[in-house]
């Protein structure tokens, strides 16, 4: 399947292991509420259509129609479609199938009953827009897919995203992370997936995920409540709401940010379906970070599409203890999965070699750090509560009776220690001095 301005290879993926309890049909619908009409878009690409929804229909050239009608016809990701259309145009693969020629049998089902014309109708209606390559508004980083192979018998770059809400899908999938994770997550592996994506939106990261249950759901409210830009990938249409009872959290990045599919307007989500996406959301984006998986999950197969497109790959440690960070887990330990907790963790690894670094954390320094080697063998033998004569710190700390009285001065001007008639003793306030390092 053929997916850019010169002919390619079509592949598609799977997000965050949220497959439906059982497939649904293809033309299966559950409409969501259509957004209230955007704004111009801003510098950020955000706040504006990246394109009238309607322009896809005014003028809906042949390649246009073409790839709408194949998004329809053909699976996502299907890999015979790889191999039947290799080297041919989106135009070239939808005459061959309208003149039935042999060897695109496998895909006449579908094909009587396609009209790209009224999907085009019907994803203006909901407020969407069809992008295909040569638009202002396609991400050209996608078609890594078109070399990035296949995995779980999935792969290719889409013949066209549908897309739906306000912001330019180019610009703002031009600086964003992919947060991916288990649907049954814990109430750590929530908290960690909304903070880190409040902090990286309000560092002007925009955060891409899958719109399911658990983690994807708490990165797309950790961005939204960041001020920030959040995009969904859908299994199924972006004029279909699934999970259903995630309806209102769709309706909200639909009004501040996009919905995002490569199926046509209607379209239900099936287990396949779920696998194909997760290409996407690998592809788009500069790194992908799972936050609790289970070693057999989807977002251990969306860090796998990140491996396969060359982007970076990033996990987040639980406890050892928990069955949901096993997976995150084995990522560090046997994929080389870069470790992360926090925003600047994950920002340098995303970042050009070299640059955004982050220094690895220190303890704030004590007066006691600064002290020569002496006067902290001295202020070592000086007792907590009971006072004693320099004559006794001396022996202890293994020093000439001259350099202790000049460690101990010392250490009075600086109120680490105190004198009374009976002898040296600490202050009260005296940090205790932390065991030496190795």
């Amino acid at each position: 399947m053929t997916l850019s301005t010169k002919p390619q290879n079509y592949l598609p993926t799977a997000s965050s292991g949220d497959a439906p309890a059982s497939p649904s049909p293809a033309s299966a619908t559950e409409a969501g509420t259509p957004p209230t009409p955007p704004a111009a878009p801003d510098a950020a690409g955000v706040g504006g259509s990246g394109g009238p929804a309607d322009a896809s229909i005014a003028g809906a050239d042949d390649e246009r129609l073409a790839r709408a009608g194949l998004s329809r016809v053909v699976e996502p990701g299907d890999p015979a479609a790889l191999k039947a259309f290799a080297g041919l145009g989106a135009a070239e693969i939808w005459e061959a199938l309208r003149r039935k020629v042999p060897g695109m049998e496998r895909w006449s089902t579908r094909l009587a009953e396609v009209e790209p014309e009224r999907d085009l109708e019907r994803a203006a209606a909901s407020g969407a827009r069809f992008v295909i390559p040569g638009d202002d508004e396609w991400p050209e980083q996608v078609e890594v897919l078109a070399d990035a192979g296949q995995l779980s018998r999935r792969g290719g770059v889409p013949f066209g995203l549908w897309v739906r809400g306000p912001a330019n899908l180019r610009q703002v999938l031009e600086r964003s992370v992919a947060m991916v994770g288990a649907r049954a997550c814990s109430t750590y592996g929530e908290h960690v997936a909304a903070e880190l994506s409040a902090g990286l939106a309000e560092t002007g990261y925009t955060i891409v995920s899958g719109g399911a249950f658990g983690i994807d759901a708490a990165a797309h409210r950790g961005a939204l409540a960041g001020s920030g830009v959040t995009v969904a990938v859908l299994a199924c249409g972006v004029d279909v709401s699934y999970p259903k009872t995630n309806s209102a959290l769709f309706n909200r990045i639909v009004a501040e940010g996009l919905v995002m599919s490569e199926l046509p307007p209607g379209c239900s989500p099936t287990r396949l379906r779920f696998l194909s996406r997760n290409r996407l959301i690998a592809a788009a984006t500069l790194g992908t970070v799972v936050i609790e998986a289970a070693v057999r999950s989807g977002a251990l197969n969306s860090a796998g599409w990140a491996d396969q497109c060359g982007r970076a790959v990033l996990a987040v440690p639980g406890p050892i203890t928990s069955r949901m960070s096993e997976g995150a887990h084995v990522l560090i330990r046997e994929r080389d999965a870069v470790l992360v907790t926090n925003v600047a963790d994950i920002v340098e690894a995303i970042s050009p070699f070299g640059t955004r670094l982050t220094p690895y954390p220190q303890a704030e320094p004590n007066p006691i750090d600064r002290l020569s080697h002496d006067v902290r063998r001295t202020l070592d033998a000086v007792p907590i509560v009971t006072p004693v004569p320099a004559t006794r710190i001396a022996t202890t700390a293994g020093l000439d009776l001259d350099t202790t009285q000049e460690c101990l001065e010392t250490l009075a001007d600086l109120a680490l220690i105190e004198y009374n008639d009976q002898g040296w003793r600490l202050t009260p306030t005296t940090p205790p001095a932390d065991p030496p390092t190795a």
